[in-house]
């Protein structure tokens, strides 16, 4: 929000300086973002005609200019492309001084005297125009100090809003801050109904139940379109960032700026009526005051004209005005409309078009409801006062049972003394809230406060405590610490945490990755996971608009960027939410951990020859991090379509007599890859995490005191027979005593048929109460030797 210093201190008179207003409204919550002087050292400028303009002798590109300054006429050498005959602009004589220290001296151009500079508003100031010279109104009084005409000096504030002080998005709503803070008040605003006089109106159809509840508009007839914006109005519509346009297009920027009410007018001769307020339907199209042809769905609230099939759309409610009912330098009769849209209507409306307007950013955050029929009363007097015309009756259309009602809040004198942590005195209360335009009733614990219908922001006491703190100071709060005593809560025993999974993925070589939890819906759908996506309804733009419901899409494409710039070893890691879409509930949200590794298996070095990193790699970072639970993996085939065939696995946890499975291992498929513009074979994997860090109590047990005994067996066993499933049947066939089981050689080659492979592996056995004989482990062995045959097909290698 930008507004003219001049400006506010009409609406608030306060002694402060430039720089503690400024000071003020940052310490208030309206953080000064910037703060530009405007027209500080004009002395001696002074409003000037130029009564001739003659071609310089020996220059093609300057003037000679006879000059009234008021008090005489000057010769002026001048070079601006404007510069003629009877254009009223601003003049340094000889001895004045402008911002930027320039002095004004008389001086020959080429052989002829000047004595003094026609200026541009860069040059004096005021605006970053340079293009030639400033030109002032046909009326503006010749002679006048520039000055005193323009009402500087004065400065240019721009103020960052948070989205919950929509009040603030116009001059009188600073003013109510200001005089809290200042110990002023603000001035009365003084805006009289304007008596109709003619009976010319329009009827108001409401059909858009609460989205539109209120919408207020007048007719008047015989307006001089082409009357000049007052310098008084335009000058304070530059300072405040708007551009002046044309008097009845300014007259409503200047209210909305002023009191926070965004208006529209249209041309009252291209409106049939009956004005209606409905939902759009899907594919109506309409042409906006941009000249932007858009295409709107169900959403969207439009502004109608017309009945049955002559209806048609002349405006989108709360956003921009049509193109065909637009008033221009012919428009004679006006209407004038102010309307209140819910934010939620309003809400991403324009985004969704590649749209940004003043009044959209405003409804979307709340605009006071009350104010409609204000806004149509300031507007009416000001056009009349400046452009002349004839009024109507103000019309309204209202549905009260849609209206935002505010709502008392109960403010209590323990409750603000205990969050603030100081006692403000009741006095200093009261007085901070009446001056922020807040009804306030004294009760015996406290204050029963009614917001204005301007304060979407105070719903609860602590709004109001917020209120008292920033206002009486947030320095005057003094720093303690909390008192009582302070809960610890410990961490569960039955996961392994966050903190934990980051910490053993790091160890392992990996970093991780932080991405949007929203992404491109392309992005599913090459990798065929987009079938029950949650759509946005409001998305940051079109490349964002689902939730993801994967990590691995979002995780590849990171990898894929770092590739792209000579990174030839990439391990990302990355833990986050994935979202999907239930039928009749809230989207269902999963807690993943993923993993996407490319390039070497190994850092480079001199010790070990460089390979690429495999499935076995990525399994063995896996199984690290499933030790870290107590969990024992299981890898069964499985061939999703992003996944290459053969070389991808469902990961399943199995305890017990319970199997669960946490998600995928692999290989990327070599088309997707393609498709992602990877060179490298890609490596990963996507898991639930609740799944994977659930970990049983530890218990202590009792280390056996007798010692362990080791046999060694081989086996050759089918190629297609994974170890998983020997390892299970082992364990289960030797029973207690087996201590630990260890693959120590995979073979496969001469002496080894094809299609098999040889295991060798090592059974560790120990008992905790005696030592075990060679009858005891030979019984184990054999049990396990005969389980394996009969269960895989194995045989004994000799």
């Amino acid at each position: 929000m930008k507004f003219s210093e001049n400006w506010l201190r009409q609406h608030v008179p306060t002694a402060a300086s430039r720089d503690e207003l400024a000071a003020t409204l940052t310490a208030i919550g309206l953080e000064v973002e910037e703060v530009t002087a405007l027209g500080a050292a004009l002395d001696g400028v002074v409003v000037a005609r130029i009564v001739s303009a003659e071609k310089h002798p020996e220059a093609d590109r300057l003037q000679v200019c006879s000059v009234e300054t008021g008090s005489g006429t000057v010769q002026i050498v001048c070079g601006a492309p404007n510069a003629r005959a009877g254009l009223i602009a601003p003049l340094a004589p000889v001895g004045a001084t402008l911002p930027g220290g320039l002095s004004i001296k008389a001086a020959k151009l080429r052989g002829v005297e000047s004595f003094g500079m026609l200026c541009s508003a860069k040059e004096l100031g005021i605006d970053a125009d340079a293009s030639g010279l400033l030109e002032l109104p046909a009326d503006a009084p010749v002679g006048q100090p520039l000055a005193q005409y323009l009402g500087l000096p004065d400065a240019s504030i721009e103020i960052k809003l948070t989205p919950n002080r929509a009040d603030c998005f116009s001059v009188r709503g600073i003013a109510y801050d200001v005089a809290a803070a200042t110990g002023s008040a603000v001035a009365p605003l003084a805006i009289e109904p304007v008596p109709a006089a003619i009976d010319a109106a329009l009827t108001v159809e409401l059909d858009a139940g609460a989205d539109v509840p209120r919408y207020c508009g007048r007719v008047i007839e015989g307006v001089d379109a082409t009357a000049p914006t007052p310098v008084w109005m335009a000058e304070r519509l530059r300072r405040s960032g708007v551009r002046p346009v044309s008097f009845l297009v300014d007259v409503t920027q200047y209210v909305m700026l002023e009191i926070g009410q965004p208006m529209h007018a249209f041309d009252r001769d291209t409106l049939a009526g009956p004005v209606g307020a409905r939902r759009a339907r899907q594919g109506e199209t309409t042409q906006l005051l941009n000249a932007q042809e858009v295409t709107l769905d169900e959403q969207f609230i439009v502004i109608t004209d017309g009945t049955g099939a002559a209806q048609r759309i002349v405006a989108l409610g709360g956003v921009m005005g049509g193109y065909d009912s637009r008033v221009t330098d012919a428009t004679r009769n006006v209407f004038l409309e102010a309307a209140h849209f819910a934010p939620a209507a309003i809400i991403g409306r324009g985004r969704k078009l590649g749209l940004h307007t003043d009044a959209g950013h405003r409804f979307e955050r709340g605009v006071d409801p009350e104010l409609p029929r204000t806004a149509i009363e300031y507007a009416t007097r000001l056009i009349l006062d400046i452009a002349g015309g004839a009024p109507g009756p103000l019309t309204e259309s209202a549905l009260p049972e849609h209206l935002p009602q505010p709502r008392p809040v109960t403010l209590r004198r323990a409750r603000l003394a205990r969050v603030l942590g100081l006692a403000v005195a009741d006095a200093e209360v009261e007085r901070i809230l009446d001056a922020l335009g807040l009804k306030v009733e004294a009760s015996d614990d406290g204050w029963r406060v009614t917001p204005p219908s301007r304060r979407f922001d105070i719903a609860i006491e602590e709004d109001l405590i917020e209120e008292i703190a920033r206002i009486h100071g947030y320095d005057r709060i003094p720093t303690t610490l909390p008192g009582g005593a302070a809960r610890l809560v410990a961490p569960t025993e039955t996961r392994v945490d966050a903190p934990t999974v980051r910490r053993q993925m790091a160890a392992r070589d990996y970093l991780e990755a932080v991405n949007y939890a929203f992404v491109d819906a392309a992005w599913l759908e090459l990798w065929q996971a987009g079938e029950d996506a949650v759509t946005l309804a409001n998305p940051l733009s079109a490349e964002l608009g689902v939730m993801r419901t994967m990590l691995l899409p979002g995780l590849v494409a990171a990898l894929a960027r770092n590739a792209a710039r000579q990174q030839e070893r990439v391990r990302l890691f990355e833990l986050g939410n994935v979202f999907h879409a239930v039928p009749g509930e809230a989207p269902r949200e999963t807690q993943r951990i993923a993993a996407a590794v490319c390039g070497s298996a190994g850092a480079e070095q001199w010790g070990r020859a460089a390979r690429p990193v495999g499935f076995h790699d990525l399994r063995g970072d896996l199984d690290s991090l499933a030790a870290a639970a107590g969990a024992r993996l299981e890898y069964r085939p499985s061939a999703p379509s992003w996944a290459h065939p053969g070389r991808s696995a469902d990961v399943w946890r199995v305890d017990g007599g319970r199997a669960l499975r946490l998600g995928w291992i692999g290989q990327l498929h070599p088309r997707l890859l393609r498709a992602l513009d990877l060179d490298n074979d890609v490596v990963a994997f996507e898991l639930d995490l609740n799944g994977l860090t659930e970990r049983a109590i530890a218990k202590a047990g009792a280390q056996s005191k007798y010692p362990s005994v080791r046999r060694d067996r081989a086996f050759i066993v089918a190629d297609t027979v994974p170890w998983a499933a020997i390892q299970a049947t082992v364990q289960a066939a030797a029973g207690p005593s087996l201590r630990e089981l260890v693959l120590f050689d995979r073979y496969q080659g001469k002496g080894v048929e094809t299609g098999f492979k040889s295991l060798a592996m090592g059974l560790i056995l120990q008992d905790e109460s005696r030592t075990l004989t060679d009858r005891d482990v030979d019984a184990v062995v054999a049990e396990v030797t005969a389980a394996v045959e009969r269960e895989h097909g194995a045989r004994l290698r000799s």
